[in-house]
């Protein structure tokens, strides 16, 4: 996308987290319905299921994907993994060790 109409502070803080999202932040971006709770159970492994809904939720509230999507504050991991009923929110560690999560972004 392109970014030259942005001031160097707007560039820098595209696309990617520049806090942990407030609790309101966090309940509207990052809470998945019934649907999107179908989409994420599509994936076999609790790390691609925590890595897609991070990469869900994150594009909902940044309006881009992250090329590391495991570089998310601690805690959209916790909010997501509770939603999930993960008890390892730490597993996402294995979501970017493949390019699956940019097979999500497509």
């Amino acid at each position: 996308m392109p970014v030259e109409f942005l001031t160097e502070d707007q560039q820098r803080r595209y696309g990617c987290y520049t806090e942990e999202p407030s609790p309101l932040q966090l309940a509207r971006y990052f809470h998945f319905d019934d649907r999107d709770h179908q989409l994420i159970a599509r994936h076999q492994s609790d790390h691609t299921r925590l890595g897609f809904a991070i990469q869900l939720g994150t594009v909902r509230f940044l309006g881009t994907f992250l090329p590391n999507p495991t570089q998310v504050p601690a805690n959209v991991v916790t909010y997501v993994a509770n939603q999930l009923g993960l008890d390892d929110p730490t597993c996402l560690e294995h979501y970017h060790s493949r390019d699956t999560h940019w097979d999500h972004a497509i």
